[in-house]
């Protein structure tokens, strides 16, 4: 049984264990395949934060430089700081003249006395502590406006792109993860990876500086330093697969817990879920979801971190061992104390800049796993796109619409949902559609909307396929009211005006819209009118019934002047005087268009000009009413059980 938001098992599946060779050689094939592929993602990530904000990434990189000197600047003005210091001491206790020599770069050398050149060694240092406070300012600011202006670009491009992907993309739960995994997870992951490649840049200036001093002191100390924190990068590296792998299996866990918390906070449900007394059983559902959730993350969690401070030991070892050494050189008077100072700084900051080498490197790498999301969703092509030379609609449109041996079956569907199904309707004729449940009568509907292409057979408009058309065009000459119709959290003039852009503050027309739809009477007994909000999400909100909300959606779809009309349910939630005045008008809101409608009700259904009965996918009968009445078959079978019903009643 598949998995829905309240059944299914609470368990998060392990990952299949990899079968990849452990050998030394193919591990350095997939470090070198993961640096490479990390490597390939920075000019899109850099191509992102540019398109964000030219001047904030100018201003990044500008002080990434300057940052990566600091720690070298600080280091020699120590040095050289501490060494004056000890040449004062020596001026003063042997009575020797109190004259030395300060050099200044780019200026030159300048004889002064020992405590002068404290004073102008220390106003340099406090220059360097200056810049250090303006370069972490300066990145802060940077780094957050750049980080909204990005989060709102990947969220633009997101939306966009979704605003163009066909149907069966929504409706199928692996790429509505990845849709999920790509609006909630990468927003944040552009910045964060470019974060951590100028994190690596500045490191690297740190440590080229850095290494040189540290070489003078001994190469071989140089090598354990560079060595050392390879264990903790590799550690580090593993866990952060590990960590996107979780994230992606967790990702249905996640939509369930996300399905549960709405039910149980979302005033659609409100009234069921209090009536029926689910909300403690939905409460429960999500603690438990949430209990499995946490714990596969405390255990990630736990693994990592242990395992990163036991590899870290190496690297702490290590620079112990040169603090020893430097040590032990400046007792034996092979180096000053300034020395010392500078080649302690040394030693500390070549081991910080390798373990920031390899842990903004790791960073990337996890940050990449999840942009890989991002670029997959992007780099999704729509199955239904505009032709590279589009037909053109015949001027003006008749609506002559044609199902020539139409097939079309759902993705990963055993039976089709329609079956070799053909049938015309003549421009400006009145046709409904019924069956039971499942018969097929909703995807007849998307078909005609382009929102699928059949697997079979085709559907032409005025003689013209519309799978040669472009989608735009064409749904731009339909106007629809579908049964799982939206209410927008807007105003009610904004609520119809949606259904064509163009008229989406033209108030006249608006209004002559809701007319149609009968719910105009209804809007101008709202507090504000046709400007009062709708649904109770923001402030001040009005709640509608379900038939005014189905009315509001009628409006929507009488405001698009298209030669061609689709309803689907349109009376599904209205009462009866209500149904029965829309449809005594139908005729005259329909004339001069092309309509389609499925209903349940045939009291209504008798209307239209011709009657198609969809069973299992397959067209069975279409006639007029009196015809299939004639016929006997299974539209005069339904027909009569529901005139049953009324007539018993």
């Amino acid at each position: 049984m598949a998995d829905s938001g309240l059944t299914g098992p609470v368990e998060i599946p392990d990952p299949e264990p990899p079968n990849d060779p452990k050998d030394l050689r193919s591990r350095w094939r997939r470090l070198r395949e993961s640096v490479s592929g990390t490597a390939r993602a920075l000019p899109r990530v850099f191509s992102l934060s540019w398109q964000a904000s030219r001047p904030l990434t100018v201003t990044l990189v500008l002080v990434t430089v300057v940052s990566g000197l600091i720690p070298t600047a600080t280091a020699y003005v120590a040095k050289i700081l501490m060494d004056a210091v000890v040449e004062a001491i020596q001026i003063h206790s042997t009575g020797r003249a109190d004259q030395t020599v300060l050099h200044i770069p780019l200026i030159g050398d300048h004889t002064v006395t020992s405590v002068g050149k404290i004073v102008g060694i220390a106003a340099f240092q406090l220059v360097i502590f200056v810049t250090q406070s303006v370069t972490t300012m300066l990145t802060t600011v940077s780094q957050q406006l750049l980080q909204e202006r990005m989060t709102l670009s990947i969220r633009h491009q997101v939306m966009d792109h979704a605003s163009r992907m066909h149907l069966a993309f929504f409706e199928d739960s692996a790429s509505y993860d990845l849709l999920r995994q790509a609006d909630r997870e990468a927003p944040m992951r552009p910045m964060s990876m470019m974060s951590s490649a100028l994190g690596l840049g500045r490191m690297t200036i740190t440590f080229t500086s850095m290494i040189v001093l540290l070489v003078t002191v001994s190469p071989l100390l140089a090598v354990v330093a560079l060595l050392a924190p390879v264990p903790l990068f590799i550690s580090q590296s593993k866990y952060g697969a590990q960590s996107f792998i979780l994230s992606y299996l967790v990702s249905p866990i996640r939509r369930r817990m996300d399905y549960l918390s709405s039910l149980v906070t979302t005033d659609s449900y409100a009234k069921e879920v209090k009536l029926f007394g689910l909300g403690p059983y939905l409460v429960d559902r999500f603690e438990r979801l949430g209990k499995v959730y946490y714990e596969r993350q405390r255990g990630l969690i736990r693994k990592k971190n242990v395992a990163g401070t036991l590899w870290g030991l190496i690297s702490t070892v290590a620079g112990s061992a040169i603090y020893l050494y430097i040590a032990l050189k400046a007792v034996s008077g092979e180096l000053t104390l300034g020395d010392l100072a500078l080649y302690t700084a040394a030693a500390a900051s070549v081991q910080s800049s390798i373990g920031g080498l390899f842990g903004s490197f790791s960073g990337m790498y996890e940050n990449n796993l999840y942009l890989d999301t991002l670029y997959r969703f992007l780099d999704t092509k729509p199955e239904i796109s505009r032709p590279e030379s589009p037909a053109a609609l015949p001027d003006p449109l008749r609506g002559h619409i044609t199902f020539d041996n139409v097939t079309f079956a759902y993705p990963g569907a055993d039976e089709p949902a329609l079956k070799d199904v053909s049938f015309d309707i003549q421009p400006g004729e009145t046709v409904a559609v019924v069956g039971k449940n499942g018969a097929g009568k909703s995807t007849l509907i998307k078909l005609l909307c382009r929102l699928y292409d059949p697997t079979g057979g085709r559907i032409l408009l005025d003689g013209v396929d519309i799978r040669t058309l472009d989608p735009g065009d064409l749904q731009r000459r339909i106007s629809a009211m579908f049964q799982d119709h939206v209410s927008y959290q807007a105003t009610a003039a904004e609520n119809i005006g949606l259904g064509d852009l163009d008229h989406l503050t033209d108030r006249p027309v608006i209004e002559k819209a809701a007319e149609r739809a009968g719910i105009a009477d209804r809007i101008d007994r709202l507090p504000r009118g046709y400007d009062s909000p709708l649904g109770r999400w923001f402030d001040e909100g009005v709640s509608l019934s379900g038939g005014e909300w189905q009315k509001i959606a009628l409006g929507r779809a009488f405001l698009r002047e298209a030669p061609i009309l689709v309803l689907d349910e349109p009376t599904s939630a209205l009462d009866a005087q209500a149904e029965h005045d829309l449809f005594v008008r139908l005729r005259q809101l329909a004339e001069g268009r092309t309509t389609l409608y499925i209903s349940h009700r045939f009291s209504t259904v008798r209307q239209a000009d011709r009657i198609i009965l969809l069973e299992h996918g397959k067209l069975l009968e279409q006639g007029t009413h009196a015809e299939l009445m004639v016929l006997d078959g299974g539209y005069a079978e339904l027909f009569t059980l529901q005139a049953s019903a009324y007539l018993d009643a």
